[in-house]
């Protein structure tokens, strides 16, 4: 199961990367949940300077941008 987590603070962008990240992982038949990060510090702890980030199984993927659910896809496989 993939674990995916949106880092950021539920703005408008971070809101249309949690649907990105889903159409993909849907759209590959993935297994996977959604953590939303919120705490600036545990947003810090990932290195993170710009959101929103997407992070897959604990690895920083994207950061300060919003990918489309197909480039999305290929950070999933």
């Amino acid at each position: 199961m993939k674990k995916l987590q949106i880092l950021g603070s539920g703005c408008p962008k971070c809101r249309m990367l949690t649907d990105h990240a889903e159409q993909a992982a849907k759209a590959l038949g993935l297994e996977y949940t959604i953590e939303k990060v919120t705490n600036i510090d545990d947003i810090i702890a990932f290195g993170i300077m710009a959101t929103p980030a997407l992070v897959v199984d604990g690895e920083v993927k994207v950061s300060g941008r919003v990918p489309t659910a197909e480039a999305i896809k290929a950070l999933l496989v």
